[in-house]
């Protein structure tokens, strides 16, 4: 199963920053074949948000939301199931310093 994989910020971290190398959670799963791509996004503050609406364009400055919260990357990860990636993100720094949100991806019939 493949899992969109988003990191979060969070403004009430459960420990101070953790400084954690992010590559030692990232390099096993990269050998391994889990984790297929990662990166870090820009900040919201360079996102445009896109819509049409009766056939205008409308192009405005992000964020789209006011939250202290911020999707600051993401992973997508391949998997035997939910409960290996729950594993897996619990071993992400992220997890103790924000948040990160586990997604399948849909699957067609």
């Amino acid at each position: 199963m493949k899992y969109m994989m988003f990191v979060i910020t969070d403004s009430q971290p459960d420990t101070e920053t953790d400084e954690s190398d992010v590559d030692l959670w990232v390099d096993p799963l990269d050998a391994s074949g889990k984790r297929i791509i990662g990166e870090v996004l820009q900040p919201p503050s360079e996102s445009r948000v896109v819509r049409v609406r009766d056939g205008k364009r409308y192009v405005t400055d992000g964020p789209f939301t006011e939250t202290t919260e911020v999707i600051c990357g993401f992973d997508i990860l391949e998997v035997e199931d939910l409960d290996e990636a729950v594993e897996i993100a619990s071993r992400h720094p992220m997890a103790r310093n924000g948040q990160l949100e586990l997604r399948p991806f849909m699957v067609w019939e």
